[in-house]
């Protein structure tokens, strides 16, 4: 298959609730190795689809994320949301020494220390809204609030910062052009905020999480200054912006599908995996990431893709093949079986995976402990969605108790 003779132009900008994208389903059924086009940048990349496939892209050596650098890949924002330096866009052996160094960052004492303080973030928010009294919005006095205000205690990041800090990370989520030079402007001064932050931590740590990033050591190794900077920049993006849409996305889930809310209150020690079922089923993005790079000729399902194509993977449609989950389209939580690709896989799995899902099970272990009638306040039509960036959750979830 040549180059651009079948290349399909992909908007991926279906919006509907948290239904599935049609077009994706299509690519996955039909054609799980296809040629596309994206809103911005140059060119055409390959999408991979496929759950077996998708796990190729994403630990086979022939693939490479370094390779995108410099490069005006096609991708779904103006700007492309990654730094150069980011451990996003490493390749083994160098990012391998920087995920056993951030790895011990979430080392199991880290972890449990950031429980803690989660559950005192989330007990105050659920506080501040039965005070608030019912009706509630569960995205203003929950989800909104719970991941910033975690990963910026996590962080140790001064409360007076914290609201501007998370307008930067909005605009460089926005697919709209015009948005562009914002998001060129809201990485600079994010950037520049870390840079200084990091440099004072490395001569004063605390018990924070950067601190511990500045002082982790494997062997001789420890974080240069730049992977310092970036790597907090990163957690303060990822550590917040996908977290509350997701308790966004499962609460309107679990809302909307009586049975299955009736199961978790019967049954709270089904909590966690249920969570991972929430996960694997709910499509919580738009379209694609950070693609990879071919460095050599492989195929895939039967199609030939060469040395220097770019390649896209959709974690989403790996979540819902048939081929590797019975019943892919139903969610079952009682489901066990492969484990889902919400937080990527291989090399560039998600390194705050452990913080998310702690901070999901505790806001929703204790939501359904303290809210035993808690149920949506509007009809399903009525909640507004967002549809202005790459993440798909309620802007708004009116609920009652």
């Amino acid at each position: 298959m040549e180059p651009g003779s079948t290349a399909r132009n992909c908007p991926f900008d279906y919006a509907e609730a948290l239904e599935f994208d049609p077009l994706l389903k299509q690519l996955l059924t039909d054609e799980p190795v296809a040629r596309i086009r994206l809103p911005h940048g140059e060119g055409e990349a390959w999408l991979v689809t496929r759950y077996e496939d998708v796990r190729t892209v994403t630990t086979d050596r022939r693939f490479s994320r370094r390779a995108v650098i410099g490069r005006n890949f096609p991708r779904m924002t103006p700007e492309p949301i990654v730094q150069d330096e980011a451990i996003n866009v490493m390749d083994p052996p160098a990012s391998s020494r920087l995920r056993s160094l951030i790895s011990k960052g979430f080392a199991p004492r880290h972890l449990e220390h950031m429980r803690v303080r989660t559950q005192h973030v989330v007990d105050q928010l659920l506080d501040r809204m039965t005070e608030y009294g019912s009706p509630g919005d569960l995205v203003e006095h929950l989800a909104n609030p719970l991941p910033l205000t975690t990963i910026c205690e996590v962080l140790d990041i001064p409360e007076a910062d914290r609201s501007q800090l998370r307008a930067h990370a909005r605009t460089m989520m926005d697919i709209g052009i015009d948005n562009r030079e914002d998001a060129v402007r809201a990485k600079a001064d994010l950037r520049a905020y870390f840079g200084t932050l990091t440099a004072h931590r490395r001569k004063n740590p605390g018990d924070d999480l950067i601190s511990t990033l500045a002082t982790a050591r494997d062997g001789d190794e420890v974080l240069d200054d730049e992977e310092l900077t970036v790597m907090a920049m990163v957690l303060l993006i990822t550590g917040q912006d996908t977290t509350t849409y997701e308790i966004g996305n499962i609460a309107y889930t679990l809302l909307t599908r009586p049975n299955e809310l009736a199961m978790l209150r019967a049954r709270p020690e089904m909590l966690p995996q249920a969570i991972e079922e929430l996960l694997r089923f709910i499509p919580f993005r738009k379209g694609v990431g950070i693609p990879r790079v071919a460095t050599e000729d492989v195929e895939l399902s039967g199609v030939t893709i060469r040395a220097g194509d770019i390649v896209h993977v959709s974690y989403l449609t790996a979540n819902r093949d048939g081929r590797k989950f019975d019943r892919p389209d139903e969610l079952d939580l009682e489901r066990t079986g492969p484990p889902h690709m919400t937080f990527g896989w291989g090399g560039h799995h998600c390194l705050g995976a452990p913080l998310a899902a702690m901070e999901i099970h505790v806001a929703f272990q204790t939501l359904l402990e303290r809210f035993p009638e808690l149920r949506l306040a509007k009809e399903t039509e009525e909640v507004r969605w967002n549809t202005t960036s790459i993440w798909r959750y309620p802007l708004a979830l009116p609920v009652t108790w």
